[in-house]
């Protein structure tokens, strides 16, 4: 296989999973203590550099069985994490645009990694290259697309997410577009709106795993 890219050993993936368990429970704590004096996740901001820090892990999981299930698993709790905590800041200015952008982020995340050859080395994704001459290895090396359930909840997450967003920011006029490409992919969409008009109006200002 021209990438050399290996699905994770059980011992890898248990590594892996015990790490990410435990910074998802982490995150979720600064998020829960964000108003106390010691919170360690008190700004939107920091609250999305601790996702980027997960999605940018997440998205090192290789894209052969089993682990595609993992990657995919993963960045549903992430998605669902941010949008059920980033509302929970006050809607600055400067948040606004903070999230846009983590949320551009994720949209080419999911995008990428319902490629089934995601390669992780290079953050692209692209078909698996296999040697034809190499029966055996084309029999052992599978690399499962995002299944229709875990589309539909994607589908209902971002549906969700976007509404209240748009809640969150109390706008109603011009708007963005957000999870275009992702929404496209999942069925014909040509994205979410979320809307941004009058802003400043509205707003308050302002361990290596794959190693043996």
């Amino acid at each position: 296989m021209s990438s050399n890219i290996k699905a994770l050993s059980v011992k890898q993936e248990r590594k892996l999973v015990d790490y990410l368990d435990a910074q998802f429970l982490n995150m979720t704590r600064g998020y829960k203590k964000r108003s106390e004096p010691t919170a360690h996740l008190p700004t939107l901001q920091l609250y999305l550099e601790s996702a980027s820090t997960l999605l940018g892990l997440i998205l090192q999981i290789p894209p052969i069985d089993p682990s595609t299930s993992l990657r995919t698993s993963y960045l549903l709790h992430l998605t669902n994490d941010v949008f059920s905590s980033a509302t929970g800041y006050a809607p600055s200015v400067q948040n606004v645009v903070d999230l846009v952008d983590w949320l551009d982020d994720l949209d080419q995340a999911w995008l990428a990694s319902s490629t089934p050859g995601w390669n992780p080395r290079e953050g692209t994704g692209k078909d698996l290259v296999v040697d034809a001459d190499d029966m055996e290895l084309v029999r052992r090396v599978k690399s499962s697309p995002v299944s229709e359930t875990e589309k539909t909840r994607l589908r209902s997450l971002l549906l969700g997410g976007m509404e209240t967003f748009e809640e969150w920011l109390g706008l109603e006029e011009e708007a963005f577009q957000v999870f275009a490409r992702t929404m496209d992919e999942l069925g014909g969409f040509s994205g979410l709106r979320l809307e941004t008009a009058s802003v400043k109006e509205s707003c308050t200002p302002a361990t290596d795993f794959f190693e043996e």
